[in-house]
């Protein structure tokens, strides 16, 4: 049975100040609930799911000690979990430790992404296109946001994430060209990047700023034939990294 402090706890984790304060997150369901166990299992802090998903995921479970997992009812779980309907599931994970980055390839610069769907898609796209950078403005969306977690479908596990002030990031790499995205710039498809770039886009509703503007070397547009005002940020970033990924794997 599930105590009061049990349920408040786990509740409290879908406000960020809590997880900051705790150092861990939450993770629903059986696929992402898969693959952090088995590609983090030590920071799995606790288990909670139902008696059905317990039984038949006793491989997945052996690393972790019996006084983490938590045999709950549907009602129970459904208590506890921010998800419309409820899947059979949920893990308390500590915050993901990442390597220091060493900035090769292309590296992603999100600057105050608001939307956590928006968030957790454009994680899952970079590591679709094996882009394994990414740094945040300090006011873009929390990545252990639960709709993030959602969105990332596991791809956080692979993705380094950092938040920064973006200015200091493009100073402190001026040998590392920024390519800004933007409703007027140069044709994607007539860009060629070097190996090395950092890919900036910015927020939602105001693009990217006017100080990050004057801290990139281009600024890009991808080109428009329909009537649209603008792209979701998601689908604008799954665009570009697909082009700019094959640009300079062929050359």
């Amino acid at each position: 049975m599930l105590s009061k402090s049990g349920v408040k706890y786990i509740q409290s984790l879908y406000h960020k100040k809590f997880r900051d304060a705790y150092g861990v997150f939450v993770v629903e369901g059986p696929k992402l609930a898969a693959e952090f166990l088995t590609e983090v299992p030590a920071l799995v802090k606790e288990v909670y799911a139902v008696k059905s998903w317990l039984k038949n995921n006793t491989a997945l479970l052996e690393p972790i000690e019996d006084s983490r997992i938590h045999a709950i009812e549907p009602f129970e779980l459904e208590k506890i979990s921010a998800l419309t309907t409820p899947n059979q599931v949920l893990l308390v994970v500590a915050y993901l430790s990442y390597p220091p980055s060493d900035n090769a390839g292309i590296t992603l610069l999100l600057e105050d992404i608001q939307d956590p769907g928006n968030l957790g898609t454009i994680i899952r796209t970079a590591d679709w296109f094996g882009v394994s950078n990414i740094v945040c403005s300090m006011a873009t969306a929390d990545v252990y946001n639960t709709k993030v977690i959602q969105a990332t479908m596991g791809s956080l596990l692979r993705v380094h994430i950092d938040y920064l002030p973006l200015t200091d990031w493009c100073r402190q790499h001026p040998d590392i060209p920024v390519y800004a995205t933007a409703l007027e710039g140069k044709n994607l498809y007539e860009c060629t990047p070097p190996e090395n770039m950092a890919l900036l886009v910015g927020n939602e509703s105001r693009g990217v700023s006017e100080a990050l503007l004057a801290l990139s070397a281009h600024t890009i547009t991808i080109p428009r034939k329909g009537k649209a005002e603008s792209l979701n940020a998601a689908v604008a970033t799954g665009i570009t990294l697909s082009h700019f990924t094959f640009s300079s794997a062929v050359r």
